[in-house]
């Protein structure tokens, strides 16, 4: 049963590198398995601005940046600069009363982070959204990059302001869709950590923080990543509550 269970862990691994864990407008196309995750980069090329073990994954989702790269924001937050998979999750942080600042946002041209009063945002083309239910926002270094971008996949080219008052205007309807989400992912991950993980005593301050440490300290058998980790990760956070 063991083997079983870790094959299938196995699989889901390979299939959360190759679709997104995010909501959005992506889906299963008909006569095929899983798209491309449009908003994964390699390793190698996606920037890392935040230190530490778990600056690999969102502060506040604890999602795999890379992965959701082309929607990537940073900040400064409090003193110290956070990543985050989606403007989505920098909102959540402003919203936590926190003193945000220097705001930046990846440019799909070139894969490297620009100041947002610089970008060009593309909001609701056919590309899949992060963290949101249906409105995609992807931002550009140049407004005729971002126009072309428009003409090929969709959506209206604005500035960040524009693009932050839609996302704050869904952001409710986005956080309800994302509890509901979570709590789903949540209830496969115990399932995970009971039958393949270690024991695991402390408590965690974020899904980041716990996926960070199941990664370094190997407790799940170091078959893990992907959706699977992802899972075990928000368990982890929701069993503490």
């Amino acid at each position: 049963m063991r083997k079983i269970v870790v094959a299938l862990i196995a699989v889901m691994g390979v299939v959360g590198m190759m679709q997104a864990d995010g909501m959005g407008n992506g889906g299963m196309k008909k006569g095929k398995m899983m798209p491309k995750n449009y908003r994964m980069v390699p390793f190698a090329k996606a920037q890392i601005l935040q230190k530490g073990e778990d600056k690999h994954y969102c502060v506040k989702c604890g999602m795999t940046l890379p992965m959701f790269y082309r929607t990537n924001h940073a900040a400064t937050v409090d003193g110290n600069v956070e990543q985050f998979c989606s403007m989505y999750c920098l909102i959540e942080e402003m919203s936590a009363g926190k003193k945000v600042t220097d705001v930046k946002v990846v440019d799909n041209t070139t894969l490297k982070f620009i100041p947002v009063e610089k970008a060009f945002y593309v909001v609701g083309s056919s590309k899949p959204a992060t963290m949101a239910k249906k409105i995609s926002k992807y931002a550009f270094g140049t407004k005729a990059a971002a126009e072309v971008f428009a003409k090929k996949f969709g959506g209206k080219v604005m500035r960040y302001v524009d693009a932050l008052t839609i996302a704050k205007k869904d952001f409710a309807d986005d956080t309800a869709a994302k509890k509901m989400r979570q709590a789903k992912a949540a209830k496969r991950g115990g399932q995970i950590y009971k039958k393949l993980c270690a024991p695991i005593e402390r408590t965690f301050a974020t899904a980041a923080e716990a996926k960070s440490y199941i990664r370094l300290h190997k407790l799940c058998g170091g078959n893990l990543k992907g959706k699977a980790l992802q899972a075990v990760g928000l368990y982890l956070i929701k069993n503490q509550e």
